[in-house]
């Protein structure tokens, strides 16, 4: 089989068709989601518990990567919220943060993460993280943004308080609360007002007073975090205020670094490291495909997985922690009118001059900026309101989505997540191990078979039509069974039982064998059993066993043609129906 380098390698596609103009509206794109991540790389890295620097640093080699490997145009990959937090989770348990054991974790953990997605992309595996409900991603989310934002208010008031979960979180605070510095207080709510007006305000005045495009205005207004660390640096210097500050960050590009390759601390990562990248994975790809959608291109998944996985491995390599693609980020650069990758790329461009020329500004940077940065931010990942509307949906994710959240608050991020996959799969299984059956009858005049509790049909005494909305697999075959042996001891009139197929994609091998056992004690019982409207992949399969062979019945291509076969006289009546029914139409 040969290689196709494109099918790795994106740049190849878009990169041959590359022209000026698309060169002008990525560079533009680049200014604003720079201006954009420059604080957030900050803040995140405080979240995740480093120097403000290795923000910095997780936000060059990843973007390049990602420009080289990735399929979206417009996604924008770095450090977020939720993976910041859930690289916090798995370390500290492992290392004091401040510590090099601690940064030397984190940059295993991003690498160790970028490998899991490399593997994944390279097998084909994206498959995996569809496991993950989305009741139960929304939850996690939600629960993350609400420990997230609550782990903010320490910095807010200007108090050391810690805690793991919401719970210690907020007894912490608590007991800290009489030492609040009303500096970091007026600061932080200042930048928080701040904030939340410009999301609303700042745009409607930027299209007013300098007739700027809603499009370009609209991104212009998701970079006024740049402007709150300005102003807040200059509040700081001119009135001589107290409070926490980033301090110095070291000036330079990242020297190429190796994690530490330590076995048990590789183990006591793998699971971390695995949830990082399945979390991050589903982030991603759900952000690119919404994306490419309003522009009518294409994702591919595995690739996605590949890309993702090298943006993770540059990380890594360049002393950074795990990342993904950003919401915000990615739709301020489509907005701007990012046209490829290449804004990426060029966005590295500009954090890497940040780097080189920008941090010394940063000294004074008040932590309580940065934090309401980050209060701002994940507030819009708490979505409450998804409980009230999955409840009355289905109250299985809604029991899902809301012990995910319950537990992610209660007992920390990493079993929260642990939990909602457990719940994910656990929800699976008991939903496919008791699929829908329903008795169908004929719809008086036609040829058409519906549930009998659903609609006015009829149905033959000694005829059981039963449609299977599920394919059958271990999980369920014990359950159709049960259903038929219940339906023959109520109704002693049975003498046929159709199986109607049209629903059953796949029949495993347990499956089979509980048919075979199903047919023998049908058949000592005095009932014949027939198949429906099997699909051919599946009638392919039975062919190569002994079940169509030993079958007491037989296998018919329609409903209909097994009710003409089985139970004449009804559709006899039904054709009568018809005829009558054409009769009257005519006059």
């Amino acid at each position: 089989m040969r290689l196709n380098p494109r099918r790795y390698l994106p740049i190849l596609d878009w990169g041959s068709r590359y022209t000026a103009e698309t060169l002008g509206n990525d560079l533009l794109a680049a200014v604003i989601v720079t201006i954009m991540l420059i604080p957030q790389s900050l803040a995140y890295a405080l979240l995740a518990g480093l120097p403000p620097e290795v923000g910095l640093y997780a936000s060059i080699a990843p973007l390049v990567l990602y420009a080289l490997f990735g399929t979206s145009r417009t996604l924008a990959v770095g450090p977020v919220a939720v993976a910041s937090l859930m690289t916090a989770a798995a370390v500290a348990p492992l290392a004091a943060q401040g510590t090099p054991e601690y940064l030397g974790a984190t940059v295993a953990l991003a690498m160790l993460s970028g490998l899991m997605l490399l593997a994944m992309g390279v097998l084909r595996l994206g498959f995996l993280a569809n496991f993950i409900s989305h009741p139960v991603i929304s939850g996690f989310i939600t629960a993350s943004g609400i420990l997230i934002a609550a782990g903010q208010l320490p910095q807010i008031l200007g108090v050391s308080a810690r805690g793991e979960t919401l719970p210690h979180l907020l007894s912490s605070l608590w007991a800290k609360l009489g030492d609040t510095k009303p500096s970091a207080l007026v600061i932080g709510g200042a930048v928080i007002a701040f904030l939340f007006w410009s999301r609303t305000r700042l745009k409607p005045l930027l299209i007013a007073r300098f007739n700027l495009s809603a499009r370009l205005a609209g991104a212009l207004s998701r970079a006024a975090p740049i402007l709150a660390v300005a102003l807040t640096i200059l509040a700081v210097k001119l009135f001589a205020l107290t409070l926490p500050v980033v301090g110095d960050i070291p000036r330079g590009l990242p020297a190429p670094t190796l994690p530490p390759f330590d076995p048990v601390l590789w183990s006591q990562i793998a699971v971390p490291a695995l949830l990082i990248a399945l979390v991050g994975y589903v982030e991603t790809i759900s952000v690119a495909q919404t994306l490419a959608a309003k522009r009518r291109q294409r994702i591919d998944p595995d690739q996605e997985l590949i890309a993702l996985g090298a943006a993770n491995v540059g990380a890594a390599v360049s002393g950074g922690f795990p990342v993904t693609g950003g919401f915000a980020r990615s739709v301020v650069n489509f907005d701007a009118g990012a046209e490829t990758p290449a804004a990426g790329a060029f966005t590295a461009v500009g954090m890497a001059a940040a780097t080189l020329f920008l941090t010394p500004l940063l000294a004074d940077l008040p932590k309580a900026t940065l934090s309401a940065t980050i209060i701002v931010a994940v507030l819009s990942l708490v979505d409450l309101g998804a409980l009230p509307r999955t409840l009355r949906y289905s109250r299985a994710d809604f029991a899902a989505m809301l012990a995910t959240i319950l537990v992610t608050l209660v007992l920390g991020v990493e079993t929260g997540i642990s939990a909602g996959v457990a719940l994910s799969l656990g929800l699976h299984l008991w939903r496919s191990s008791r699929p829908h059956v329903a008795v169908v009858g004929q719809v008086p005049g036609t040829e058409h078979f519906r549930n009998i509790d659903r609609h006015n049909v009829v149905t033959a005494t000694d005829v059981l039509s039963i449609r299977i909305d599920e394919s059958l697999y271990f999980p369920n075959a014990r359950f159709l069974e049960d259903r038929l042996l219940a339906e023959i001891a109520d109704n002693p009139g049975l003498r046929h039982i159709v199986l109607i197929c049209n629903a059953v994609n796949v029949i495993d091998s347990s499956a089979l064998e509980t048919l075979e056992a199903l047919n023998a004690r049908l058949r000592d019982g005095g009932v014949t059993l027939h198949l429906s409207e099997v699909k051919g992949p599946v009638m392919d399969r039975l062919s190569r066993s002994h079940f169509l062979h030993e079958l007491s019945g037989r296998v018919f291509l329609t409903q209909y043609d097994a009710m003409v076969a089985l139970a004449p006289a009804l559709t006899a009546e039904t054709r009568a129906a018809a005829r009558v029914e054409t009769a009257k139409a005519a006059r």
